[in-house]
């Protein structure tokens, strides 16, 4: 120990800030972590990788006082802890940015980030002023142009993970958890990021960094810790290792979906998007500005634009999401139909897996089997008031076999699956509809490598069996991996409209970034 109380690495000649000796947690005797033993560097960006299910979350939980129940020893700066809260994390220099968004909707963005520090003036009274200006400080330092007094749910999810980075940064702490930062923001924010990050280092800050996004990690990580099945299994130097090398450390295998340019031209004309346009309903400049497309049988069309390009916005207004504000034809198999609500795009065969599942696309405190009946409840119905359970369970099994959902049973809480898996539900819903259409909004986000490929291959198969499939993404890897198409859009407006075979990041990013 040095003068400072931390450990120094014989190794490396740096000092250990943060060590996690042989740590356990098991979750109702199924053993979540396994001897875990993980050194944290100050001054360093240290990535911590795993596929979903390796540990990774629920031993940033533990750092930070979320799960205070486990077997093992932690140590900061010199010193055995064992926070009872995250309170008590806080206090000791911990603050950690959670993958799922821990934000209090009905709050504004000044309340959530003094929520429990709030200021207070001489005569005990809250200061409002004095937390807006600061809030406003911490705004500005993320480039999220948004008055502080915004209320959260007003938010996109990717403006809400930039909130959730400025509470983070509001408290002054010497250990940062970011535990996926960068699933729901843009390019351009995600380089507002690194920038801080490259701050929060140079303080000598110690940064544990989660992320299923190889490419980011070699931008921004100075070393590599892999997690295996809640066991360590290897560290080292970003410097001294590939990415290929890295997949295979993280699942035993290579887990990779190689780009196809062999597809065939896709010829049945399904659906068919003419001058589509979205008002602002604040007055502003319109969402999106005469989009006109059109999807084929068997087609994957992906879009691509960074964060405001209306990505999200036009999938929602196919799927009937605003029909006061939104103007423009859309035909289907030839035929042109009116769309004012979801129920008339459903009806019509148009399905979307939105961008968040857990709020919009899943009831995660129910059980497989109802999550995947609830569109098709009119089809069980008994006498029209009683549900056949029997057809209703085997119907969930039909769904779990095809799509390959690791559940125990039908009955298993779809809040204990993995991401990947939870993802599979929200499709399976969709897919005993028999749709014609299927809209996907960031269909991987905040699953691992290996749940990402699995969903590669699914919306390939469906695609082969005739859906016309439209898939909505902020990673450039994975729209050139499954499209036949690759659409961009710029501050509302279509862009390009490239054929696979032509299409590369370079050009894409181009097109994304400005108008021609």
């Amino acid at each position: 120990m040095d003068g400072a109380g931390n450990y120094p690495d014989p190794a490396t000649n740096c000092t250990i800030v943060l060590v996690a000796k042989n740590i356990t947690k098991k979750f109702s005797g199924v053993t979540a972590l396994d001897n875990i033993c993980l050194e944290l560097y100050p001054g360093k960006v240290n990535a911590i990788i795993g596929e979903n299910g390796a540990g990774k979350s629920t031993l940033m939980k533990i750092f930070s006082g979320v799960h205070t129940d486990y077997e093992g020893e932690i140590v900061l700066d010199g010193r055995t802890v064992h926070f009872s809260s995250t309170k008590e994390a806080e206090a000791a220099g911990i603050a950690i940015i959670h993958q799922e968004l821990n934000l209090v909707p009905y709050l504004t963005i000044t309340e959530n980030i003094f929520l429990g520090h709030e200021l207070t003036n001489a005569w005990g009274i809250l200061d409002k002023r004095r937390m807006q200006e600061e809030t406003k400080q911490l705004l500005d330092r993320l480039n999220l142009d948004i008055h502080p007094n915004t209320k959260i749910s007003s938010l996109k999810v990717g403006q809400q993970q930039l909130v959730e980075i400025a509470k983070a940064l509001h408290v002054d702490a010497k250990v940062i958890i970011m535990d996926e930062p960068t699933s729901a923001i843009s390019d351009k924010e995600v380089s507002n990021l690194f920038t801080i990050i490259n701050e929060l280092v140079r303080q000598n800050k110690t940064i544990a960094y989660i992320s299923h996004k190889l490419n980011e990690l070699f931008q921004v990580a100075n070393r590599f810790i892999i997690l295996r099945d809640g066991k360590t299994v290897n560290s080292g130097e970003m410097k001294n290792t590939t990415h290929d090398e890295l997949i295979q450390m993280m699942t035993g295998r290579k887990a990779l979906f190689a780009r196809d340019e062999t597809m065939t031209e896709k010829k049945d004309e399904l659906l068919q998007l003419k001058n589509i346009k979205l008002k602002n309903a604040t007055g502003a400049d319109n969402i999106l500005h005469t989009i006109s497309m059109t999807l084929h049988k068997g087609e994957v069309v992906g879009i691509y634009g960074l964060m405001g390009a209306g990505r999200t916005e036009l999938m929602e207004t196919v799927f009937g999401l605003h029909p006061k504000l939104s103007t423009g034809e859309i035909s289907l198999e030839g035929k042109s139909i009116k769309i004012k609500s979801p129920a008339d795009a459903i009806n019509a065969g148009i399905v979307l897996v939105p961008e968040d599942r857990k709020l919009q696309g899943l009831c995660t405190s129910q059980s497989v089997r109802p999550n995947i009946s609830i569109t098709i409840l009119d089809q069980l119905e008994r006498w029209g008031i009683v549900l056949n359970k029997k057809k209703e369970t085997e119907i969930s099994k039909h769904y779990i076999q095809q799509l390959a959902i690791k559940t125990f049973s039908t009955e298993t809480i779809v809040k204990n699956l993995s991401g990947g898996n939870q993802q599979k539900i929200v499709l399976a819903k969709w897919l005993a509809k028999k749709p014609k259409v299927l809209l996907l909004d960031e269909p991987t986000r905040g699953i691992d490598i290996n749940a990402k490929s699995e969903i590669y291959k699914l919306i390939k198969q469906l695609a082969a069996e005739g859906l016309g499939i439209v898939v909505a993404s902020s990673e450039l890897p994975e729209i050139l991996a499954i499209s036949d198409r690759v659409l961009v859009l710029c501050e509302g407006e279509l862009t390009a409209n490239i054929p696979i075979k032509q299409a590369t990041e370079a050009a894409i990013l181009k097109m994304a970034i400005h108008k021609n």
